[in-house]
């Protein structure tokens, strides 16, 4: 499943620090508060002349040490020595966020049993939710089923399985899958910039937001 296709809402950008030009897809933008504070916008919403940095960690706390905002800004600015930690959080809370209208709107599958039916049936294939804690024995269980079938669906495994349950209002959410559309884009597109703030943070054992398994 491709995270976007390519379109106006996902233009190339610079990286401060690397010099890469690359999708929004691998990038944050920052911009400049009123009283000259770096902060991050995630949503890509906020006015202003934007400021890109690759989606990592250790990219992110080179641009604060080296001073590279400042230079991008022109001018001396603030920025928090937490900044990545901002970042991480602002995209856990959209993805949560979306979780959330996605249970209200029906699209989304919870239950390791639910997910095994949602595998097993024709039409297209779900996105894969499991948390990054959750047992390894399930989810091999689970790409099982999907591969009996020949396909390979996206996997989203970056949030904890606490972050899960007080999103969706449930217990011990480890498994679950949603519907194609624009929530899974959505939450592919943001799974995908996480794994670079969460890499080595969790026991996750892959990539948080990956196309198909292997």
């Amino acid at each position: 499943m491709a995270i976007r296709e390519k379109s106006e809402a996902m233009r190339e950008r610079r990286c401060i620090v690397t010099g890469e030009v690359r999708d929004e897809a691998h990038l944050i933008r920052f911009a400049v508060s009123p009283d000259g504070e770096i902060v991050p916008d995630v949503a890509a919403k906020l006015p202003g002349r934007g400021i890109w940095v690759t989606a990592d960690r250790a990219v992110l706390e080179r641009a604060i040490a080296k001073n590279f905002f400042a230079k991008a800004a022109k001018a001396n600015v603030k920025v928090s020595p937490a900044l990545a930690d901002l970042v991480e959080k602002q995209i856990v809370q959209r993805m949560l966020g979306d979780l959330g209208l996605a249970k209200r709107s029906g699209a989304l599958i919870l239950g390791f049993d639910n997910v095994t039916r949602a595998l097993q049936e024709s039409g297209p294939s779900p996105v894969l939710i499991e948390a990054a804690d959750g047992s390894a024995d399930g989810k091999r269980k689970l790409y099982a089923v999907a591969h009996a079938r020949g396909i390979r669906p996206a996997v989203v495994d970056g949030l904890s399985a606490a972050e899960m349950s007080l999103a969706l209002g449930k217990e011990n959410v480890i498994h679950a899958a949603l519907k194609a559309g624009a929530l899974a884009e959505r939450l592919i597109f943001e799974a995908g910039r996480l794994s670079g703030f969460r890499s080595g943070k969790t026991d996750a054992g892959s990539t948080p937001a990956h196309e198909g398994i292997a």
